[in-house]
């Protein structure tokens, strides 16, 4: 799932109250999600013009996936959301990443 800002000028001018509090509902979902093993991978371009989250998670279906995403309080809201389906053809050492020098 691609999520990028329904209102992109909330990065200049702030969050709302209600976006805010979408926002900290957003993470504790996915948090959520990630605690079950369901979401593999969540996070966010660290770009200040124009980022995009990502979420990199399973279902066993695209309907299941869908439900996963309508689920999320902040798309549609906060966010505006795109569901694509993804194969994993590679995948590292699952060992946490350590940068090196």
């Amino acid at each position: 799932m691609q999520i990028r800002l329904a209102r992109p000028e909330m990065l200049q001018t702030g969050p709302t109250p209600e976006e805010q509090e979408l926002v900290g509902r957003h993470f504790a979902y996915w948090s959520d999600l990630a605690a079950q093993g369901v979401a593999l991978v969540v996070g966010r371009t660290q770009v200040t013009e124009n980022p995009i989250g990502l979420a990199i998670f399973q279902a066993s279906s695209e309907e299941v996936a869908k439900k996963i995403v309508d689920g999320d309080p902040a798309v549609g809201k906060v966010f505006i959301s795109e569901l694509a389906p993804y194969y994993v053809a590679l995948l590292g050492d699952p060992e946490p990443f350590r940068p090196t020098d």
